[in-house]
């Protein structure tokens, strides 16, 4: 069994996870359950930047917050010199909440509104990286009329496949993303942007892809880039200050994972650019990364209650838990695997093969098929593994569940970052029909 940044088993044979006792939180805050190991997300967010800083490259490390979104993640996050890639309003919303260093903030998104523009001009964000042209044209009306500065990056998409699953694939030539670096769509938003009185034009960005487990992806991305980059120096006389290449470094979700550590990925990027540096005469940019998934995945954990337990003769087993695809959609959306344990009978022969079942009124709801488990029994705590990126951010209301609670656990101690939601929250936005009016009608 394959055990995740400070987990551990204690003498009672429970799980603990940042020196608590799993068994111990669920019974103080109930299950569904996500704990997050911040030890393990610090020692990540820490791999990333020494790279930089033992390579001598100057570089902002920016948490992509899509991965999980909260006050607080944000608060640690600000506390450790990251920067942060927000996607949507509500996500600049929360950084202003935590009250994040604006000039750290980069927005991206395929589809930003006028409103959600003027909110990011509003705070002063550090960056707007630029996804398509009609966002050219909102930047410009609103910086013009405003007569307020914005550092932009463009996006671009290299022509790259990374090895990963279609839904996840973003760098590629057909991706809703980007302007296509290939086929003069980046040029032509380079040439509306970069003479701009009010908008200053920082470099490129670009995003491959998620969970990748290799670098030639990356190597490959940051040479189409830096290819670019070095013809606008000889036919604009522009030089980039930034060079973005986006995040997608993989995690070990299940034995099948080889992830590798983040100072590999740091160091491939790093030494395409030193070379096409020196080899073209180009000043080295900043270099921008953005890992989510590979600071916050296996530093999570969803503690479910066993439930009721179905045998189907000769084909398998099933048991349910008391969450599902509500707080963690991604084996229903693409098939996405974990690994998981029983939090409670760490030391006992896990050779129970079983389906873990949602309660979801949905076929599909299944966290994962043919687990190997302690035998379980109704009341058990089931510890499904690496859940701390794309689950809680995913999570939804389907069937009116409530989305689970959230705990951060370090060093023995145990904090609460995000309540369970209560039957009022789910019916908090309804608005009863106007009884006057209904009862004349029928």
């Amino acid at each position: 069994m394959h055990l995740y940044g400070t987990q551990s088993v204690n003498e009672k044979g429970h799980l603990t996870i940042g020196g608590v006792d799993t068994v111990d939180a669920a019974h103080t805050y109930g299950t569904p359950l996500v704990i997050y190991d911040i030890e393990l997300f610090k020692e990540r967010a820490a791999a990333f930047i020494d790279s930089f800083k033992k390579m001598g490259i100057p570089a902002q490390v920016a948490y992509a917050s899509k991965a999980f979104s909260s006050i607080a993640i944000y608060e640690i996050a600000a506390e450790l010199g990251l920067s942060l890639d927000v996607v949507s309003g509500g996500e600049l919303y929360t950084a202003v909440a935590a009250d994040f260093p604006r000039q750290r903030i980069h927005f991206h998104g395929n589809n930003k509104s006028y409103t959600e523009l003027q909110f990011a001009f509003d705070e002063k964000i550090g960056c707007i990286v630029v996804d398509n042209f009609s966002e050219i044209e909102l930047l410009k009306e609103i910086s013009e009329s405003r007569q307020q500065n914005m550092n932009v990056l463009l996006r671009v998409t290299p022509g790259i496949h990374a090895s990963t699953h279609d839904y996840i694939t973003t760098g590629q030539e057909d991706s809703k993303f980007g302007f296509d670096l290939n086929n003069g769509q980046a040029e032509d938003a380079f040439l509306q942007l970069y003479k701009h009185p009010y908008l200053t034009m920082l470099g490129m960005h670009c995003h491959i892809g998620s969970q990748i487990f290799e670098t030639d992806a990356f190597r490959l991305a940051a040479e189409a880039l830096m290819n670019k980059m070095v013809e606008w120096r000889e036919r604009f006389k522009f030089i980039c200050p930034v060079l973005n290449l986006g995040g997608g470094f993989g995690i070990r979700y299940t034995e099948e994972d080889a992830p590798l550590h983040p100072s590999q990925y740091v160091e491939e990027m790093e030494s395409v650019i030193l070379s096409m540096t020196r080899k073209h005469q180009y000043p080295l940019p900043e270099v921008w990364i953005e890992p989510g998934r590979s600071l916050v995945g296996d530093a999570g954990t969803t503690l479910y209650t066993a439930g009721s337990r179905k045998e189907v003769p000769n084909v398998r087993t099933y048991v349910a838990v008391d969450g599902g695809m509500s707080d963690n959609i991604r084996p229903a959306l693409y098939g996405a695997k974990y690994s998981a344990a029983t939090a409670n009978k760490m030391l006992e022969p896990h050779t129970d093969k079983v389906t873990i079942a949602g309660k979801c009124c949905e076929s599909g709801d299944k966290l994962i098929e043919d687990a190997f488990l302690a035998e379980l029994e109704e009341g058990d705590l089931v510890a499904v593994f690496c859940t701390g990126a794309y689950t809680y951010s995913m999570a939804s209301n389907y069937n009116r569940l409530q989305r689970p609670a959230i705990i951060f656990c370090e060093n023995g101690e145990h904090q609460l970052v995000v309540r369970r939601e209560t039957y009022e929250d789910i019916i908090r936005l309804d608005i009863p029909l106007q009884k006057v009016g209904r009862e004349e009608r029928i």
